[in-house]
């Protein structure tokens, strides 16, 4: 489990009057996660999902408050948090001139994983999420983003970590690409002992695989609770009615942020 009551903030110059501005990215957050469930992060692009994934993940310190994962400290226990994580984000990194499986292959090297066990999982995992065995062994460089995203995700689960963190895991991709991705998420929900964070701005994805759902508007979360209970709250059949009365944005708005990114 999980408890947050976290404080984040995040700084930039301003390039033409050279004044520095901050912005609360996270602002007084407090929440629970229980082991084996998905927990959704929904809001706009913009909103502090993202940054709520680098606490997490330990890439990022909160201002103040107290986190912790598992019953680690983020600040203090950070090796022991990173043992039990395996994070996907939009800017995952790659060695651009090696092929998916090679990426792989060398993630399992750092995994202690041997050969014969590596490539195994790793032409499991490709081959479920729709990535055929020449397009395995074609250079990143050369395939979409779409495709490197699934590779991405391909990396974190070549383990079986305790928690995954997907940040927008299928932004980017095409249909059935983003339905690949998420048959699969379930798929690990049925198979591995994981505890998934799923930050989102798609109503769908959130309804589909998340058990609980908080949205999270201009650093704060507006609600928490699962779709059923969301939709119970405001009188509604439909999430993104949730989402638009809670946030008091418009589809004009999200569109706008989108375009802004």
């Amino acid at each position: 489990m999980f408890y947050e009551t976290v404080k984040g903030s995040r700084s930039w110059k301003n390039a033409f009057l050279g004044q520095k501005r901050q912005l609360k990215a996270v602002d007084h957050v407090s929440f629970d996660v229980y082991r084996n469930e998905v927990f959704g992060l929904l809001g706009p692009n913009g909103s502090g999902k993202s940054t709520l994934i680098r606490l997490l993940s330990t890439l990022l310190f909160p201002d103040s408050g107290r986190m912790t994962v598992f019953g680690y400290d983020a600040v203090k226990n950070q090796q022991e948090i990173r043992r039990l994580i395996n994070r996907v984000s939009v800017e995952a990194s790659f060695f651009k001139k090696l092929s998916a499986m090679e990426n792989l292959r060398y993630a399992a090297r750092i995994y202690s994983l041997s050969q014969e066990e590596g490539g195994q999982k790793a032409f499991y995992i490709l081959s479920r999420l729709g990535i055929n065995e020449e397009k395995a062994h074609t250079s990143l460089e050369n395939l979409s983003r779409g495709m490197q995203q699934k590779v991405a995700i391909a990396r974190a689960l070549m383990t079986s970590p305790t928690l995954v963190l997907l940040d927008e895991p299928t932004t980017g991709l095409d249909p059935k690409s983003k339905r690949d991705v998420q048959e699969f998420v379930e798929e690990v929900m049925d198979t591995h002992d994981a505890t998934i964070i799923l930050t989102t701005h798609d109503m769908d994805e959130a309804e589909r695989l998340c058990d609980r759902i908080a949205i999270i508007d201009q650093g704060k979360i507006v609600a928490l609770d699962t779709a059923e209970g969301l939709k119970k709250q405001i009188g509604t059949d439909s999430l993104e009615d949730v989402f638009f009365r809670l946030t008091g944005k418009s589809w004009e708005d999200v569109q706008a942020d989108e375009d802004c990114e």
